[in-house]
């Protein structure tokens, strides 16, 4: 069924059947046509799929704002076709003009739209203003809802460890992160909980921006927080350029066999030596003693992640992203409905916030030439779950 059909049959579904979901607010930087607000909100306007498994539109969408209104928008045509109301502020959104939250569930996509990048190469999404906005109808309504936010916190660890305070304080559910982690794997991979790790190592593309960087890196923590005694938090993190990559792997500060078993799992490879391409090293070490790495190819175009078990060879994997219609999105909308449908959410947040503050440290070590950066301020310790969240079957 294409989107056309989509629409006539939303149109035609009678009032009674839609008002009996739940109903979410959607709050938008800019709406077009591949954009992150396309790969969120449209799902739950149109429902999606998973692998060969199709899923209905899981909530009514009550309401949409936008920050930026894109040349090419289509926020405004969708709300249209599903009569959406579009408002003005986001307290009307959550509110739907009654004063007080009116909605079961808060969807907050600020990724894409024209808003400034520092010297240190993050970009300054208002992620935290806007979700402050929402916590302030949270207050004054004296009740809340479950909140999902596209990919990390916050680029300033201040705001991002706000964020989740204010979850805690006000006690609702909150997710966020990558849709990388949770896409098909090629083989499936999933490290057996407590599995003894000697080193991993995760691998992206180019884009060296923290919101590049940021989806190698919750990547590589959705698999090596598995690791034996669980996740206890980050003691520093380094970033390497050019040169001083290769160097560092000659002696040994990264697992360089790791690069060639993940390279493996390639389905596009360019036909380029690593050591030709661009690249940005992390050095991720962890209070407990363990290792860890990622690393920004220019000529990779894909995420891959390669783990050494002890006493085991390297056990690597494709993320798969099926660039024809962006359907790596789809399990993460999946986890989104399972959190504000139960209240709880597929993934623990704080693996989102232990990599927010990681970007945070990693982008100031990049800014300030390779400066070995502590983050005390990273103690932060949870268990993943028996089996990760992420989406079974080959991908389509």
């Amino acid at each position: 069924m294409n989107r056309r059909q989509f629409v006539a049959t939303a149109a035609a579904a009678p009032l009674s059947a839609q008002s009996a979901k739940k109903r979410i607010a959607c709050l938008s930087s800019t709406y077009h046509v591949r954009s992150h607000s396309d790969n969120f909100i449209t799902r739950f306007l149109e429902g999606y799929w998973i692998h060969e498994k199709f899923y209905e539109p899981p909530f009514t969408v009550a309401s949409l704002w936008m920050d930026q209104i894109h040349p090419g928008d289509i926020g405004q045509r969708l709300s249209t076709a599903y009569n959406v109301p579009v408002t003005k502020t986001i307290a009307d959104a959550l509110t739907l003009n009654t004063g007080k939250l009116a909605v079961d569930g808060v969807v907050l996509v600020c990724e894409h739209g024209t808003y400034p990048e520092n010297e240190k190469h993050q970009h300054l999404y208002p992620r935290y203003e806007f979700f402050e906005q929402v916590v302030n109808v949270f207050k004054q309504s004296g009740k809340s809802c479950p909140v999902f936010t596209d990919k990390h916190l916050s680029y300033d660890w201040k705001k991002a460890q706000q964020m989740f305070k204010w979850s805690q304080e006000l006690k609702f559910p909150l997710m966020a992160g990558s849709s990388v982690p949770v896409t098909f794997r090629r083989p499936e991979y999933d490290p057996p909980l407590n599995t003894e790790m000697e080193s991993a190592l995760s691998i992206g593309g180019g884009w060296v921006g923290d919101g590049g960087i940021f989806h190698v890196l919750e990547t590589l923590q959705s698999f090596v927080e598995r690791r034996k005694g669980g996740e206890s938090g980050i003691r520093s993190v380094q970033t390497l350029k050019g040169a001083e990559v290769w160097k560092a792997a000659e002696q040994g500060v990264w697992n360089r066999g790791l690069l060639d078993a993940a390279l493996a799992r390639q389905l596009k490879p360019s036909g380029r030596k690593p050591e030709e391409m661009t690249a940005v090293l992390g050095l991720i070490e962890y209070r407990d003693g363990f290792k860890a790495a990622t690393l920004a190819l220019g000529a990779v175009s894909e995420y891959i992640v390669a783990v050494k078990p002890k006493g085991a060879p390297p056990q690597a994997t494709l993320c798969y992203i099926p660039t024809e219609n962006s359907n790596n999105f789809s399990m993460l909308v999946h986890g989104i409905t399972q959190m504000i449908a139960t209240g709880k959410p597929a993934i623990d947040v704080r693996r989102t916030l232990l990599v927010s503050g990681a970007l945070d440290a990693l982008m100031e070590s990049g800014h300030q030439n390779g400066k070995r950066i502590e983050t005390p301020n990273l103690k932060i310790a949870y268990k993943a779950p028996p089996h990760s969240w992420y989406a079974k079957g080959e991908g389509s």
